[in-house]
């Protein structure tokens, strides 16, 4: 059995953070000739459900760079690695002082989906909040009502490039935090963060989920950082046209253009669909 994990953002996804026609038509076709796939993201679970709804992602769903797994069929939610009391008020703390709006991400024990944050500081916060996060499934509640034991997959922010970047240096140095961070669909110098538990990767949970399924080769798509430890842990990696240096660097082959349904071409190719 091989099995195959696309990223979603800047590698299945289209620059309008979507599945076009042309891709959706391909992963029909791979179900046709039952070849495995499903998605490894860095996407929230309700964020990244909205995108991959009506596309035959059948196989359990690794979320927020694998502390989540979600299996579709027996609706069950795995959570791994989560940050500890000491860790939620580092990065709040951090955040806090360098202005900007902490999203501390929860899922409770029932699977409802909560967000707690202070007051927004700027504008592209607000805009977050009511373009994003008011339209998801997930409740909105004052941070200071975070209980105690809560359940906190993921913290992320936005804000400017230079003081999102000084963040991230930070959190990556700490012993038991790691970040990812890049430019913000918002454009202007606006980058997003999330911080997660050190130990959380993609790698680990693909490799959890090969040996769950019995995969006998793991074949990954990736364009970030983030997607290193999957490429790790893969028989085959690839990374599109648009990804980072260091990913191509340690792909087995660069493809086409995420925008330009580079998987999509690659695939019918590479499995003659």
């Amino acid at each position: 059995m091989q099995l195959i994990f696309f990223d979603l953002d800047g590698t299945l996804l289209n620059d309008a953070s979507e599945i076009s026609i042309f891709t959706k038509e391909t992963l029909m076709l791979l179900g046709e000739k039952d070849i495995a796939y499903t998605v490894a993201t860095g996407r929230t679970m309700l964020s990244a459900q909205r995108i991959v709804e009506g596309h035959n992602f059948t196989l359990p769903h690794i979320f927020n760079n694998g502390v989540t797994v979600w299996d579709p069929n027996s609706k069950e939610v795995t959570l791994e690695n989560l940050l500890d009391s000491d860790e939620i008020s580092t990065v709040i703390e951090v955040a806090l002082s360098h202005g900007i709006t902490p999203f501390v991400n929860v899922i409770d024990k029932h699977h409802k989906h909560f967000i707690f944050h202070t007051k927004t500081k700027h504008a592209i916060e607000k805009e977050l909040i009511e373009k994003y996060f008011a339209g998801s499934m997930a409740t909105l509640l004052p941070l200071e009502t975070l209980p105690t034991g809560s359940q906190v997959t993921n913290i992320s922010m936005i804000g400017d490039a230079a003081g999102i970047k000084k963040m991230w240096h930070f959190f990556n140095s700490h012993s038991n935090l790691i970040a990812y961070s890049g430019p913000a669909i918002q454009g202007g110098n606006f980058w997003w963060m999330d911080v997660h538990h050190k130990r959380a990767n993609k790698g680990s949970a693909v490799t959890n989920l090969k040996n769950k399924l019995g995969a006998s080769k793991v074949i990954c798509f990736g364009d970030g950082d983030n997607d290193l430890s999957m490429f790790a842990e893969a028989d085959e990696c690839y990374a599109p046209k648009n990804a980072k240096s260091e990913i191509k660097e340690s792909a087995h082959g660069v493809i086409g253009h995420n925008h330009e349904d580079g998987i999509a071409h690659f695939l019918r190719e590479r499995f003659s669909l």
